[in-house]
């Protein structure tokens, strides 16, 4: 068995009761049936607490006005407290660390759903790179598709290489790993995964980032185009599952900020915002810093999925939208407080909006239909807004 992590991940530290929006509220925590069992055979006072604070029929802990019935004033866990890691369920053991499964593989990584984790990527200044290790341990996955999924890794250490060349601005950098995942899911449709190696090579070529770069100027949206887009786009979120009951009048309120006064004041305020940034150039640096993580969160997360659906293209697709998503709502808070942006809060919005989205299988599954089918989602229309 392989095991693969990124290079920051045994850095991560639980910041306890000093996190500003506690894991252990805002969502229903399922408990493992090994960590059930475990309660049930309880008898001394933290018995009797599960007995009251675990909802046995649903196998979940119950709430308290939106926070875990063991959640205490203290914002700490009192089955911690009381009993050690030890006693915690698997969620509450694992988590932010979540794992990909496929056929002798095991890739780690970290959700930036939890906010200590998301300030843990988005400060990293250098690249992010993996490690892997072997265990001995071998085992095989009925109908897997070996040959797809060493396929998928192969362009995906591609894509990381072109996510990584500071050397061009990110939103090319976006627009030529959409490119390749356009043309690496045309020839899975036709059967043609032996042309992989030739794929890679083209987009390695001088000539394949200028012929990008000539689309973007062709596909280019206009302000009251790109604004009608963004529209679009952010009322697919509306219609998603609701994780946190706080979410949409979070949402809500940026949107409004962005969308209210029409196109001509989007334009404008946009063009302030792209300002902003390029006053300063450690801030532009900064800023580029924290979308090329998000892009490689992504797709390392997600990407190599792929070898269950063949739609590796759909998954770069999700990468790209909602980093550009996150982006406008970045630029909404830059309005909200009059002309700034600071990490601390960038770093809220990614945890807020990965919590969102990520953390739920009803969610994921809508986007990628989306994405896989309609109109709005295709190439041209998220190049013209790169």
């Amino acid at each position: 068995m392989q095991f693969t992590i990124p290079h920051y991940y045994r850095r991560f530290l639980c910041s306890a009761n000093r996190c500003s929006d506690t894991c252990c509220a805002g969502w229903k925590i399922m408990i493992d049936s090994a960590s059930m069992q475990k309660y049930r055979a309880q008898t001394d006072g933290l018995g009797k607490k599960l007995l009251y604070g675990v909802d046995w029929k649903k196998s979940c802990f119950k709430q308290k006005r939106g926070r875990c019935a063991f959640l205490n004033g203290n914002n700490l866990c009192d089955i911690y407290t009381e009993a050690g890691p030890s006693m915690l369920c698997r969620t509450c053991r694992e988590y932010p660390r979540h794992t990909e499964e496929y056929e002798g593989v095991r890739e780690l990584s970290l959700s930036m759903s939890c906010e200590e984790a998301a300030k843990l990527i988005l400060s990293l200044e250098e690249p992010v790179h993996f490690l892997t290790k072997e265990d001995g341990q071998e085992e095989t996955y009925p109908e897997f598709d070996s040959q797809l999924f060493f396929k998928l890794v192969e362009v995906r250490k591609e894509i990381f290489a072109l996510l990584q060349n500071r050397s061009r601005e990110i939103s090319l950098r976006a627009a030529m790993i959409l490119g390749l995942g356009h043309d690496l899911q045309r020839r899975i449709r036709e059967g043609k995964l032996c042309q992989t190696e030739a794929l890679i090579n083209r987009y390695r070529q001088t000539g394949c980032e200028e012929f990008v770069s000539l689309k973007r100027r062709e596909y280019a949206a206009t302000d009251r185009e790109r604004f009608e887009i963004m529209k679009s786009w952010f009322s697919l979120l509306d219609k998603m599952e609701v994780i946190n009951q706080n979410w949409p009048s979070y949402i809500g309120e940026l949107k409004t900020l962005l969308f209210e006064q029409g196109p001509d004041h989007y334009g404008y305020a946009r063009e302030n915002f792209r300002g902003y940034l390029d006053k300063i150039p450690e801030r532009k640096s900064e800023w580029n810093q924290w979308l090329e993580q998000l892009l490689i969160y992504f797709v390392y997360t997600y990407f190599c999925g792929a070898v269950y659906d063949g739609n590796p293209y759909v998954k770069l697709k999700m990468a790209v939208i909602c980093t550009i998503l996150i982006e406008e709502l970045a630029q909404a808070i830059y309005i909200k407080h009059a002309g700034s942006l600071t990490f601390d809060e960038f770093v809220r919005l990614v945890h807020w909006f990965s919590r969102e989205l990520e953390h739920s299988d009803a969610n994921l599954i809508a986007l990628e239909n989306a994405f896989r089918t309609e109109e709005a989602y295709g190439l041209k229309k998220i190049i013209s807004v790169l």
